[in-house]
């Protein structure tokens, strides 16, 4: 697929981060684009955006609610997503939503574990599940599976437990390896990829919160703070007597940080992902981080997880957010 000129795609999560970014980028390339996010706010903002870019006539772009861990919501996206873009025939699959939280099997609680294992896992098993027999009609078809350099380095370093995002992401890299050799014998039209970002410039730190609790609202809660005291000792750092305006300063900084400090802009990344579907890659490593990161593991796997490894891995990456 050399191009996405009068393609019907479907984006999970463009409400921000990637997902928005590839929505953008489709849409000013002549590809209709049907999208789904927990966020009517935020898929509003999307469109507006796709809108102030301009969009090519013919093409066209649509939002719809869904929680992508649960089938019947994106069961009932894909009717709506066929029925306002008159297709029985999807193009263009991207598997993108995602969020973190639940990093401790023993410390954090077994809901927002699974919670963050369902959407970055299920929302891709019941994403390709939901779509396939659109994708199955169309002449070609090409599906794109967001894992992350977490789906080959389970880890944020040796301080940070990180548990349920690292084997969800595992899971989809191993899912989107074997769909290669199942689709290449049971349904040659349908290509995939498995996409490996590092650190990326998006809002996923203070959005997973807002997934996990159901509030938009910025301000952390009562419960929220008590858990973040928790997290952040954890990790070595006494903030017990830290007061709560200066924790909520604390997690904001770190969520800015996240955005604002990265290597690689979501809009970078989008670019990366869509040149990489266009010359037909199934693994597309997003970032000169990622790059390296993954040489590095290869080199030495059996040191992946020390503090030798993370402190090198720092200084050869540049990453700032362990530091």
């Amino acid at each position: 697929m050399k191009d996405f000129a009068g393609r019907f795609a479907v984006v999970t999560g463009g409400g921000t981060g990637m997902g928005r970014e590839l929505a953008r980028q489709l849409i000013a390339e002549g590809c209709s684009v049907a999208m789904c996010d927990v966020s009517a706010k935020s898929m509003a903002q999307t469109i507006a955006l796709c809108e102030a870019d301009g969009v090519p006539q013919g093409a066209k772009v649509t939002a719809h609610i869904a929680d992508v861990s649960d089938e019947s919501q994106l069961v009932r996206f894909r009717e709506e997503a066929k029925a306002q873009h008159d297709s029985e025939r999807l193009h263009l699959l991207f598997n993108n939503a995602g969020i973190g939280g639940g990093g401790s099997m023993v410390a954090d609680s077994r809901e927002d574990w699974e919670r963050t294992f369902n959407v970055c896992w299920g929302g891709v098993y019941l994403g390709v599940r939901t779509f396939l027999p659109m994708l199955q009609a169309a002449d070609e078809a090409h599906i794109v599976n967001t894992s992350s350099v977490n789906g080959f380095w389970a880890s944020l370093g040796p301080n940070v437990s990180h548990t349920a995002y690292a084997a969800a992401k595992f899971a989809v890299k191993g899912f989107s390896e074997a769909l290669i050799t199942d689709l290449a014998r049971t349904a040659p039209n349908i290509k995939v990829s498995v996409v490996m970002p590092g650190h990326i410039g998006t809002s996923i730190v203070a959005n997973s919160r807002k997934v996990r609790t159901g509030r938009e609202d910025d301000a952390l809660s009562t419960d929220e703070l008590v858990q973040a005291r928790a997290q952040i000792a954890r990790m070595g750092m006494d903030v017990s007597q830290l007061p709560d305006a200066a924790l909520q300063a604390m997690v904001d900084e770190q969520a800015r940080r996240f955005l604002e400090d990265a290597p690689t802009t979501a809009a970078q990344a989008a670019t990366i992902i869509l040149d990489g579907v266009k010359a037909d890659r199934w693994r597309i490593l997003v970032g000169e981080d990622a790059v390296k990161l993954d040489a590095l593991v290869r080199s030495e796997p059996e040191a992946a997880y020390t503090q030798e490894f993370f402190d090198r891995m720092l200084n050869d990456l540049g990453w700032r957010l362990g530091r």
